[in-house]
């Protein structure tokens, strides 16, 4: 396949996460093409490097521009019903109420169809937005059996959608009602963690580190269990107030330490150190009402920064990556160069997949967005116009989403030649 004709390409290198300086350096090429083939990247060029007659699929992007398919590292998608009642009282003042534990008991009256529906119609509409590759954490069922029914929806979501996705136990996400704490933690290590183990039923491993939540000493029990039994690690930190659980997810070796709105210096330098990636997740300050994270901070002292949408029921129903970017843009200081790369290398970094994804080049699995903009600039400065300005969605080679209405100078069908 050929899609030719590209007013703008652009893409971060490399197959690591980025921090400081390097988070800006973006390839852009004018007028371009990419070759793939069996669903990777064979080639990036200039369309002037092509010759002769073109024997392959030809998709013609109209000048339109080019970027990596979005890495959504941090949802909680798969849940049963919703909270708006919540929602509105918080946007008038009234506190939080019962959140987790009242998707809590839905999810567990929810049967797996019911789950794999909702959840799947959440995912196409991020595929829609440019998101091909996402990460799902399981969470609230709050006890085995309901939370190995979450993980299981999360794998054939993963083996039924067009995108890849990337499976997190968080049983450590809330205490259950009627249970002590000390016990629900005995739970999460003697019976979840090892049955997640033996199905194969995630990759990593995260704990909601909060006060009110899990401390620091119990969330270095259950993640060192997790370790134990073969999951990489992620943890929520510093998301309400500095429990020092970016200390603990460096101290770990954890692929991420997600949230961070109240990180400490300390903090951030401890996890550059160690290498952990920091998701950023603005959609759900903007909710909350929150600060937002010291993103320039962190990114000035060099440490890789991402970007998520948090998408949940509770405190964040954004679920648009290009929406983040803006976010990222307006509230946290980042340049459109830094929230491009922390949306689509950083945030690959995120899942453990920057080898795989994440960027445009030789060798990378051709995972792509055709939008309708000029330049790159335009993302951030277009804040909630993605559902019309995305043309086309590539996953894994193959065209997973065309935009049906017309665009700028077409339509977003793609065009086959002899």
């Amino acid at each position: 396949m050929l899609i030719v004709n590209i007013g703008q390409l652009v893409t971060p290198l490399g197959e690591a996460a980025r921090g400081g300086e390097a988070m800006r350096r973006l390839e852009v090429l004018e007028d371009a093409y990419i070759k793939i083939t069996r669903g990777r990247i064979v080639s990036v060029g200039p369309m002037a490097e092509l010759r002769g007659r073109l024997r392959e699929e030809v998709y013609d992007a109209r000048r339109g521009l080019v970027l990596p398919g979005f890495v959504d590292p941090h949802t909680h998608a798969v849940f049963a019903g919703t909270r708006e009642d919540e929602f509105l009282a918080r946007c008038l003042g009234e506190p939080y109420g019962k959140g987790i534990l009242t998707t809590m008991k839905r999810v567990r009256a929810a049967s797996e169809e019911e789950l794999f529906a909702s959840a799947r119609r959440f995912l196409g509409e991020m595929l829609r937005r440019g998101t091909t590759t996402v990460e799902v954490k399981s969470g609230y069922g709050l006890d085995t059996e309901s939370e190995l029914k979450l993980l299981r929806v999360i794998r054939r979501l993963g083996r039924e959608l067009p995108q890849e996705v990337v499976p997190t136990f968080l049983g450590a996400h809330a205490v259950p009602d009627g249970v002590k704490k000390g016990e629900y933690i005995e739970e999460i290590i003697t019976r979840m963690i090892p049955e997640v183990r033996r199905r194969k039923l995630a990759e990593f491993c995260d704990v909601f580190c909060e006060e009110g939540f899990f401390g620091r000493t119990e969330s270095r029990e259950i993640l060192r269990a997790a370790q134990g039994a073969g999951l990489r690690l992620k943890i929520h930190a510093e998301e309400l107030s500095n429990t020092r659980g970016a200390e603990l997810a460096a101290e770990l070796g954890a692929v991420s330490a997600d949230h961070l709105l109240h990180i400490s210096p300390h903090g951030i330098r401890k996890m550059k150190e160690a290498g952990v990636v920091a998701v950023l997740l603005p959609g759900t300050a903007f909710t909350l009402g929150e600060p937002f994270a010291p993103a320039r901070e962190m990114i000035d002292a060099g440490l890789p920064v991402a970007l998520g949408t948090d998408f949940n029921p509770g405190t964040c129903l954004i679920h648009s990556m290009p929406h983040v970017i803006s976010l990222a843009v307006m509230k946290m200081r980042m340049t459109a160069e830094e929230a491009i790369t922390a949306a689509t290398l950083n945030a690959a970094a995120a899942v453990g997949r920057a080898h795989e994804t994440g960027t445009l080049e030789e060798g990378k699995r051709a995972d792509l967005v055709v939008f309708d903009y000029e330049n790159y600039r335009q993302l951030p400065y277009f804040l909630g116009h993605d559902p019309d300005r995305v043309r086309a969605v590539l996953c894994r080679g193959r065209w997973a989403y065309e935009n049906p209405h017309p665009c700028r100078d077409g339509d977003a069908r793609p065009h086959g030649h002899g």
